[in-house]
């Protein structure tokens, strides 16, 4: 299971236990229901998941798309 496109999508008590039973293999996760998590999340304590801080768009590509987007809304801004 790889979640990186909402928090509460996927519900994280039902795969915990579903990782724990082996009824899951792996699962990887971006976000999460509550963000930022509280703690250690209990997913974090399983050997076959890996978390990552909600940075699934951090891509060269998603950064440079993010740049060109607010020059534009700059140059729109000031334009009006």
């Amino acid at each position: 299971i790889v979640n990186c496109a909402r928090g509460g999508i996927v519900d994280e008590d039902a795969l915990y236990e579903a990782l724990r039973r082996g009824k899951v293999r792996a699962a990887g996760i971006d976000v999460y229901a509550e963000e930022p998590p509280v703690g250690i999340h209990k997913l974090a304590t399983l050997p076959n998941v890996a978390l990552t801080p909600h940075i699934g768009a951090q891509t060269h590509e998603g950064q440079q798309r993010a740049g060109v987007q607010i020059a534009e809304r700059v140059i729109e801004a000031l334009r009006s």
